[in-house]
């Protein structure tokens, strides 16, 4: 299945993929369709686990075989309003450094010896289809990150690579939009304080208001076969920037998932972009960054396209 949340007037209402590529609104869907209950949003449909996936799917093939019914409710795909698939997550996650042909681009980076990561806000997260704000304080190095991300289904903390992948529900799209100005802090800071001020900037600089566009739906894990065998392509204005799959990761899922859960809590709903793939903006030469009135678009194989403008602060 494909869950989303849609953006209306009342603000994000979750839906789900029905049909031929039609968007069912679970807020204004019919009564006779909804089995008795009527989810708030994608978040509370994960907390119910199993159980509220499969009544998710009942509703999916009821609204289907009454589709006359439900004419008020559905919207065509490529006209509906989209919101972060998850708009209200716990916890956002990102890991760096996890591509080996990315680490090769940033002057041969070391492998690191364990995963590496930040935590993102929520405030930075953007739907599909949504402009991203060039910032005024940093708007000449802005770059794209396209990541293929992963989804918790179920509460996970301190758990074995045996056991981890029983966690995840399912799988998005992210475009870790990064403001690199940065960059030379990290690299000219004196020890002690300056590298670390300057890796603290550097994280700021992927926080901004909507510098975490996602979507456009939530794949559930049953539609993806192997999820460390997908194709992953970042196209700027129509150009491909990073084009590869995923078995270039450095650490799988299960690694990711076991290691930071040791110290972190993720609850349903939550998720974790998996790093960013060769073709960045900054390891080019010369750089390529984007700019007001570009398009950046994100696709992942099995899951959709995540697209977004850009657009001058006002």
């Amino acid at each position: 299945m494909k869950l989303l949340t849609i953006n209306t007037a009342k603000g994000g209402e979750p839906g789900v993929v029905i049909g031929d590529n039609q968007v069912l609104n679970l807020a204004t869907a019919p009564e006779s369709v909804m089995s008795g209950w009527r989810p708030a949003s994608v978040r509370e449909i994960l907390e119910r686990g199993d159980d509220g996936l499969e009544s998710l799917r009942r509703i999916a093939g009821s609204a289907e075989a009454e589709m006359e019914a439900c004419a008020g409710a559905v919207t065509a795909f490529a006209e509906t309003s989209f919101a972060p698939p998850i708009t209200n997550p716990w916890l956002v996650f990102s890991v760096g450094m996890n591509y080996g042909r990315h680490l090769a681009e940033m002057g041969d980076t070391p492998r690191p010896a364990h995963p590496a990561g930040f935590i993102k806000t929520r405030d930075s997260l953007l739907g599909s289809g949504k402009a991203i704000t060039v910032p005024p304080q940093c708007p000449d190095m802005i770059d794209y990150e396209g990541e293929f991300c992963f989804v918790f289904g179920r509460e996970c903390h301190n758990v074995s690579e045996a056991d981890a992948m029983d966690y995840v529900v399912g799988y998005t799209i992210a475009n870790d939009v990064s403001a690199r100005d940065w960059i030379p802090d990290i690299k000219a800071g004196e020890p002690p304080f300056g590298p670390i001020h300057g890796w603290e900037r550097n994280v700021m600089g992927k926080n901004l208001p909507g510098f975490t566009p996602c979507g456009p739906v939530m794949v559930t894990k049953d539609e993806i076969a192997d999820p460390h065998d997908l194709h992953l392509q970042t196209r700027l204005n129509g150009e491909i920037m990073q084009d590869t799959r995923t078995d270039d990761l450095i650490f799988k899922l299960p690694e990711i998932i076991s290691y930071y859960s040791k110290w972190y809590r993720f609850r349903p709903g939550d998720f974790v972009t998996t790093g960013s793939p060769a073709g960045v903006g900054i390891g080019r030469n010369p750089p390529v960054f984007m700019k007001a009135g570009d398009t950046v678009e994100v696709e992942l194989e099995g899951v959709g396209t995540l697209t977004n403008t850009l657009a001058r602060y006002k």
